[in-house]
């Protein structure tokens, strides 16, 4: 399968990830940005049965996932786009595999803020390789990026999992927490954001703690996240419906099964 030639990501990056659970990489991705707007602005015209829309009056908050597969620009970016060998090297995985792609749009004075939350209570994916990285598709100031906890992935915690409107899923497990209230003590956290061009992304562990600004601005905030996993990861049983669901894998599978690669395809190999 061909990718784009990917040298080898600096040593201090991969530190830097492995340490603090998000690092900023600059200028990756630049060639792809045009293509994925292509494929925004197809997904927004026929979105998929999965989508969400945030809004609360006024400008639009809206997302949608797992469109990689049927969005030819999306399909080209996961297969033959440097992320995938990019996301291997940072989790230092034989394999990196596709888990889905999730598109955030924010237009133009929709200043709905992303709650604070961390992925992995999400997701049906347990495992200690794994990475998002979020590519934003317009110029992004530090005042409307995506902010992340440095150091949150090593808290040891599972934070119970909220939908956007602020309600909780209704997972019956017993290891989850409540998220501190970030927003009234930032003082006390190492909160990471940049001002970031077009081709830049900020890569970050599913157990990386993340929010993000509303946009009051009078610029849209268009974000094309993809997330991987490695060769540790395994099945997750979550007590409930996930995001995304992948009801499917419910009736098949149980904790710590390995994940079926017909649905989350190997896209990079190394070592």
């Amino acid at each position: 399968m061909p990718t784009d030639v990917v040298t080898a990501l600096p040593t201090e990056t991969i530190d830097t990830f492995r340490a603090d659970g998000v690092v900023v990489l600059r200028g990756l991705f630049a060639d792809w940005i045009e293509p994925l707007r292509v494929g925004t602005r197809r997904n927004l015209a026929s979105p998929s049965p999965l989508h969400r829309n945030y809004t609360k009056g006024g400008a639009r908050f809206f997302g949608d996932y797992c469109n990689w597969p049927a969005i030819p620009q999306f399909r080209r970016f996961v297969e033959q786009s440097p992320a995938g060998e990019v996301a291997r090297q940072l989790m230092q995985s034989r394999v990196a595999r596709i888990f889905h792609e999730h598109l955030l749009v924010k237009e133009a004075g929709a200043d709905i803020p992303t709650p604070w939350h961390h992925d992995s209570p999400y997701y049906c994916v347990q495992g200690q390789q794994t990475v998002s990285l979020w590519l934003p598709l317009d110029p992004v100031p530090r005042a409307i990026c995506l902010e992340s906890v440095a150091g949150s992935h090593a808290w040891g915690k599972l934070f119970r999992p909220r939908r956007f409107d602020g309600t909780a899923y209704d997972h019956q497990t017993d290891d989850l927490v409540e998220m501190p209230d970030i927003s009234a003590d930032r003082d006390a956290y190492d909160i990471r954001a940049w001002d970031l061009a077009p081709g830049d992304c900020i890569a970050f562990d599913f157990r990386t703690v993340h929010g993000a600004p509303g946009n009051p601005t009078a610029g849209g905030r268009r974000a094309f996240s993809t997330r991987w996993f490695g060769e540790d990861a395994r099945y997750a049983d979550r007590g409930g419906v996930t995001s995304p669901p992948y009801r499917e894998l419910a009736g098949q599978l149980r904790a710590g099964d390995a994940l079926p690669e017909d649905l989350f395809p190997v896209i990079a190999r190394g070592f």
